[in-house]
């Protein structure tokens, strides 16, 4: 389970978004913090993964947690900015920092749930890699935060082609259409068709290797930006 803290000044939305992060598979939540220092505590004595962190809090901003995390010398979390902040200079810190995406406040429970099951992605991933090679790196970059125009890509999947999706996005390389077929416990003609179709919906990219007997495998990795 991914380790989830919850840090928004205001009660109502933290428990909120507390209540949305706990809707999604593989998440729990193990706090909310209210302000910086309380959120700072808690990622002393939790150990969060995650953090879904607002910018404005009422002692120091959410990107100051962050620096004072990192300047205590202990692990900081992944971060998930989730904010009302919209000015370019807030987006540039942020990334400069290491978040994994910005949510602009409002934002739907959709496009919060496309942000976490990507970050599980991204931690599935790094987990299985037994090294970092162009295709490694390739597919960790493009899990790393989902662009709105794949983001509502996704939200209109049929579950199983969302289900294949996610099978090729976890896996450690390029992936064939036997094996998917084999997770997805589903038959290999069926495996290949969703397949297709997320080429087709450019969420997907079509590696061709070529084997011993000189006919190309097709096997598929999440599409490249």
């Amino acid at each position: 389970m991914i380790r989830v803290l919850v840090v928004d000044d205001d009660y109502h939305v933290a428990h909120a978004h507390a209540l949305s992060v706990a809707r999604v598979p593989g998440f729990t939540v193990v706090g909310e913090a209210h302000t910086g220092a309380e959120a700072r505590d808690l990622v002393a004595s939790e150990a969060p993964d995650l953090l879904l962190l607002d910018m404005y809090l009422p002692d120091f901003s959410g990107l100051d947690l962050v620096r004072q995390v990192a300047a205590s010398g202990e692990r900081v979390p992944d971060f998930l900015l989730v904010t009302a902040a919209r000015d370019i200079e807030s987006v540039r810190t942020a990334m400069q920092l290491g978040a994994f995406y910005y949510l602009v406040k409002p934002f739907s429970f959709a496009a919060l749930r496309e942000q976490l099951e990507s970050y599980r992605a991204w931690v599935e991933r790094l987990d299985r890699a037994p090294e970092a090679d162009q295709h490694v790196v390739d597919a960790l970059y493009s899990l790393r935060g989902t662009p709105s125009r794949r983001a509502s890509a996704t939200a209109t999947l049929q579950p199983t082609m969302a289900r294949v999706l996610e099978i090729v996005s976890a896996a450690p390389a390029p992936i064939g259409a036997a094996e998917v077929a084999e997770i997805l416990g589903a038959s290999r003609p069926t495996a290949q068709r969703y397949l297709a179709g997320l080429v087709k919906k450019q969420l997907l990219d079509l590696d061709l290797s070529y084997g011993t007997t000189g006919r190309p495998e097709h096997r598929y990795l999440p599409r490249r930006r």
